[in-house]
């Protein structure tokens, strides 16, 4: 039965308009896809208006110091009272960004949208968790997650985000989509700029597939890792290496090296130390 409906959506045309979905879902996904951009912006709306409460909220407490500083400092030479309003604006964003991290993943969480494994056209409902966690997650990585990256902060949002994480990670990257399609073991080190994507386009449709990294993993600094990925047990991916969608690492992998130094060449051999899927 499962292999009977993957077949129909791989067979969808990704230009129809009708849905395979049944009653009020299949009418709005008919509504979707008949009417692109006017539909697709109805349905963001909404998130737009979470995240400007989510960041709103957030920025409540900086703002009531600011404005106290204010108040407190009005009677002060302009150059005292300038220099507090300085202090206390540059800590008001601290203050915002700190409130942030938890707010957006108490948002994500009450949201009735989890963000689940898909392929189909991209005018589709099953998109639409899809935007929504990936737009949430992306207010605090481009407004904030920088400051605290690589802490224990940062990992703790990605926990409340809903990636599941063993103990002893350390993340020096911002650069995640899809938190909750991301599965990570223990004592894994992801280094500088890599980036984790548990997505990817293909022939017209997209596929939201997840993201599975085992104990003891080390993903070199610009390395790409693509939905559907599993790495085994002890495996390097090397820096700036790509690992392409539905690979399978082995367990205890390591890049090719001559002396500390990975060629490009080197990094485009090692894909024959990876087994891919069909």
């Amino acid at each position: 039965m499962e292999e009977k409906r993957q077949k129909k959506v791989i067979n969808e045309n990704i230009l129809t308009t009708k849905s395979n979905l049944k009653g009020i879902a299949g009418f709005l996904e008919f509504l979707l896809r008949r009417f692109r951009n006017g539909a697709f912006l109805a349905a963001l709306t909404p998130l737009y208006l979470v995240g400007i409460l989510a960041m709103g909220i957030s920025a409540t407490p900086g703002l009531y110091v600011f404005f106290w500083i204010k108040e407190a400092t009005v009677h002060w030479l302009p150059i005292w009272h300038y220099l507090a309003l300085g202090v206390t604006a540059v800590a008001a964003y601290f203050m915002y960004g700190f409130s942030l991290i938890f707010v957006i993943p108490f948002f994500n969480f009450i949201l009735p949208f989890r963000i689940k494994p898909f392929r189909g056209n991209y005018f589709s409902l099953g998109v639409v968790p899809w935007y929504i966690h990936n737009a949430l997650t992306y207010i605090v990585r481009y407004t904030f997650l920088e400051f605290i990256t690589p802490t224990p902060l940062n990992t703790l949002f990605y926990r409340m985000m809903g990636m599941k994480m063993g103990k002893g990670v350390h993340i020096n990257t911002t650069n995640i989509s899809d938190p909750g399609l991301i599965e990570i073991g223990d004592y894994v080190t992801i280094g500088g700029s890599a980036h984790l994507i548990a997505h990817y386009g293909q022939k017209g449709y997209l596929v939201l597939s997840k993201v599975k990294i085992g104990n003891g993993v080390t993903i070199g600094m610009k390395a790409t890792i693509m939905g559907g990925v599993e790495i085994g047990d002890g495996a390097m991916i090397g820096p700036h290496e790509v690992v392409l969608p539905k690979t399978k690492v082995e367990p205890h992998r390591r890049p090719p090296q001559t002396k500390g130094i990975v060629t490009s060449s080197q990094v485009s051999a090692s894909q024959t130390a990876i087994t891919e899927t069909a």
